[in-house]
């Protein structure tokens, strides 16, 4: 295992796998460190969308010359950042956004699970209209809400115990929805025909599994922990 001290060359090679869209512990894998190394380095360089190795080289001779090294994180900041990490990769996996993920999972990790805009923004070292992106998004999936600060006159993103309901609800009737369409589909073509039995078999099989999809949210909507 190498010391802490990252070279020019390891700064290199964090630069070319976020290029190629690789997660922290891919990279740390490569360069046998720990995830967490990866993680502070690329988030107290401007983040994985503007990390460069040169500048974040010439930062660390900086602090080193200055004698004063950053702080060495807690053993509990080590466990925020590996569950942040596998989280993060887990959302992409089922298929959200890397950007959408991480507002979603940064929200999830904060204290009370609620945070401004411009906070997402300071957080995650990204710019605003990243930000607006994502919550836009997640808003509109119902896994996240906008809340309004009328003192500050700004919007605050909350995401709380009834986060996965809403969203199963919202997806279940926008498959019913689909359901019904592929059905009427069916019928205007013809049950006699194969387009039209398959177009409402389809429909219907859509309609049962949303359906179910329904009253299972309602059955267990206060499941407690």
């Amino acid at each position: 295992m190498p010391d802490g001290r990252l070279t020019r060359q390891d700064r290199q090679r964090i630069a070319a796998g976020l290029a190629e869209g690789r997660s922290y512990a891919e990279i740390a894998r490569r360069l046998d460190r720990p995830t967490s190394t990866i993680s502070r380095e690329v988030g107290r360089n401007g983040g994985p969308s503007d990390y460069r190795p040169e500048r974040a080289h010439h930062a660390a001779a900086r602090r080193a010359r200055r004698g004063t090294p950053a702080r060495s994180p807690e053993p509990q900041d080590h466990k925020v950042l590996e569950v942040e990490e596998g989280a993060v990769e887990m959302a992409v996996g089922m298929g959200l956004p890397k950007m959408v993920a991480r507002v979603l999972i940064g929200l999830w990790l904060s204290e009370d699970g609620r945070l401004t805009a411009a906070e997402l923004s300071r957080g995650l070292k990204v710019s605003p209209a990243s930000i607006s992106m994502a919550v836009g998004y997640l808003t509109q999936q119902g896994l996240i809400r906008r809340e309004r600060d009328p003192q500050r006159r700004r919007d605050i993103y909350v995401v709380d115990d009834d986060a996965w309901y809403h969203s199963t609800v919202i997806s279940a009737r926008q498959t019913l929805a689909a359901a019904e369409i592929t059905k009427a589909a069916g019928q205007t073509l013809g049950l006699d025909t194969p387009v039209g039995r398959r177009l409402a078999r389809s429909g219907a099989f859509l309609e049962r599994i949303s359906l179910d999809a329904l009253a299972s949210a309602e059955r267990w909507r206060d499941l407690p922990p």
